[in-house]
């Protein structure tokens, strides 16, 4: 059976250490409980409401000033 050259081997290796390293931060992480999460959620559908709002009436105004000023 033929051996695995060199660059085989070292790619093989660091997949494993990326995997590896990722899990063990993946461990630190505070993750949000349930609770935090939905109120998180809230507070971004929220903003998002009231920042499509805004643009919207922000480009109803300008369009409406550059029809005025172009007829």
């Amino acid at each position: 059976m033929a051996e695995k050259t060199g660059k085989e081997k070292k790619r093989k290796n660091g997949i494993t250490r990326w995997w590896r390293e990722t899990v063990g931060e993946l461990r630190k992480v505070s993750w949000p409980t349930r609770q935090e999460a939905w109120h998180l959620t809230k507070v971004v559908i929220a903003v998002m409401v009231v920042m499509s709002a805004f643009l919207f009436s922000l480009d109803f105004i300008f369009s409406k000033i550059i029809t005025a000023l172009l007829v």
